[in-house]
């Protein structure tokens, strides 16, 4: 079971929500691996490993996040990707 699951509707090309989201997983020394229809990422939050995985349809992005640090909600993270990738 998954710690949170969550459907992000984009505007634009996938590809330039792919960049963004790239960007912002490496620029905090993560890893972000994939194609603009699924992949999956890795960062470390707090010393703690935030990892999930997403696939993409049409205009709308799945995200799947699959552990997760226990004091950061699903809420927060949910509003964090919607800023880095809109």
């Amino acid at each position: 079971m998954s710690d949170c699951q969550f459907n992000i509707p984009f505007t634009g090309t996938a590809e330039s929500v792919m960049d963004k989201a790239r960007s912002a997983v490496e620029g905090q020394g993560g890893r972000f691996e994939g194609t603009t229809q699924a992949g999956t990422f890795e960062v470390s939050v707090f010393g703690n490993s935030l990892a999930g995985s997403y696939t993409t349809s049409g205009q709308n992005m799945e995200i799947i996040i699959h552990s997760k640090p226990f004091i950061i909600p699903c809420s927060a993270i949910e509003s964090f990707l919607i800023k880095q990738i809109s």
